[in-house]
């Protein structure tokens, strides 16, 4: 349960910093359908954590968590989209693509670990 709340937590923090830089970046840029996507993806992951969560199953915990996860890539791909076409900094980039694969790490654990446990 300790490992869920981190990543609960986790996805949340970050969901908020991606909602902030979605902002600036239509504000700053008027670029707004890459910053759309990232959005989208970016915020997705709480989204389907807190699904996971609350699943009716374990199976169904797995494939919101497997959801979450497949997001939470596609929001590195969008980041680095960002970065490579100047529309933000590297700095912002390197700090969110660090905090994304924490993300990813400790969503594949819980997985890996739930699977596991389906198995005994």
């Amino acid at each position: 349960m300790r490992t869920q709340n981190i990543i609960q937590h986790k996805t949340y923090e970050f969901a908020v910093r991606v909602v902030k830089l979605h902002l600036d970046i239509c504000k700053n840029t008027r670029q707004y359908e890459i910053s759309r996507q990232f959005l989208r993806a970016g915020t997705s992951i709480g989204a389907n954590t807190e699904e996971a969560i609350g699943a009716e199953s374990k199976k169904d915990f797995v494939h919101k968590l497997s959801i979450a996860y497949k997001e939470a890539r596609e929001t590195k791909y969008w980041l680095r989209i960002l970065k490579d076409t100047g529309l933000i900094g590297s700095n912002i980039t390197e700090s969110m693509l660090n905090e994304c694969e924490e993300i990813l790490a400790i969503i594949a654990k819980i997985k890996i670990t739930t699977l596991n446990n389906m198995k005994t």
